[in-house]
């Protein structure tokens, strides 16, 4: 069977739009913190398999980290889940259709935000920090490199950045909407998140582990510093990036046709 076209794509996003701001909030809590554990998943599998190997090119242990790292979306995609920066392209298409309100796209945004935080912190305290995955070298380190990296860029490069990452994950939503069997979902999500984390975008969720780890394992990094210098920028470059490159322009392409 042939992968849906572009206006099949845009009515599954209106109609998943419609679905998921009727989620209780008790559900829709479970659901957030679910994808935010499986999003540090991916993360943990980036950092353990891209940097153990310490003497390899850069480019060799970007390219190792974005072949593992889409395995959480994979997860959200298929298995369910709420992802922030991919509902913030998702609730677009039905929110341009009328079917609800900007009310009921931020409280979707905000609920699933805190969600995904509380997902990703926990799985980079228990299943991480707790295990010791990251105390030996060159993990501990590399983590600590990672995490001083992050808030060491100006803002407007890491709301930049932020654009890039969001406009790849929507992407590789969008991708996966078009996707009728399993392996064509894993396929349209893998290429495009592996494109973001070669590239070195900026993704709020895969920071809310990167960052809290290395913070954990003694990364010069203060809470303000984390919201301010990367949190932030790298939230509101992911709202643009998937709101207005893949949310909005797909509405506006598919929409009116109908």
């Amino acid at each position: 069977m042939p992968v849906k076209t572009p206006t099949e794509v845009i009515e599954t996003a209106v109609d998943n739009g419609c679905k998921k701001t009727a989620i209780s909030t008790s559900r829709l809590v479970t659901l957030s913190i679910l994808a935010g554990a499986y999003i540090a998943l991916g993360g943990a599998l980036s950092l353990i398999a891209g940097y153990g190997f310490p003497d390899a090119p850069a480019a060799l242990q970007k390219i190792i980290s974005g072949c593992v790292f889409p395995i959480g979306l994979i997860l959200i995609v298929v298995l369910g889940g709420e992802l922030f920066t991919g509902n913030n392209a998702m609730l677009v298409p039905a929110y341009i259709g009328r079917h609800y309100g900007a009310g009921t796209v931020v409280r979707n945004w905000t609920i699933v935000y805190f969600g995904n935080f509380i997902g990703a912190a926990a799985f980079a305290w228990m299943m991480v920090y707790l295990t010791g995955l990251s105390d030996g070298e060159p993990y501990r380190s590399a983590i600590v490199r990672i995490a001083e990296a992050k808030v060491s860029m100006s803002w407007f490069v890491v709301f930049l950045r932020g654009i890039g990452a969001n406009w790849c994950v929507c992407l590789a939503v969008w991708l996966a909407m078009s996707g009728r069997r399993l392996s064509e979902k894993m396929i349209a999500c893998w290429l495009p998140v592996m494109a973001f984390v070669v590239l070195g975008y900026e993704h709020c969720i895969a920071n809310m582990f990167f960052i809290p780890l290395g913070m954990m394992q003694g990364a010069d990094v203060s809470v303000g510093s984390f919201v301010v210098d990367n949190l932030l920028p790298a939230t509101v470059g992911n709202i643009a990036g998937g709101a207005l490159f893949v949310g909005m322009p797909h509405a506006m392409l598919y929409l009116k046709k109908r």
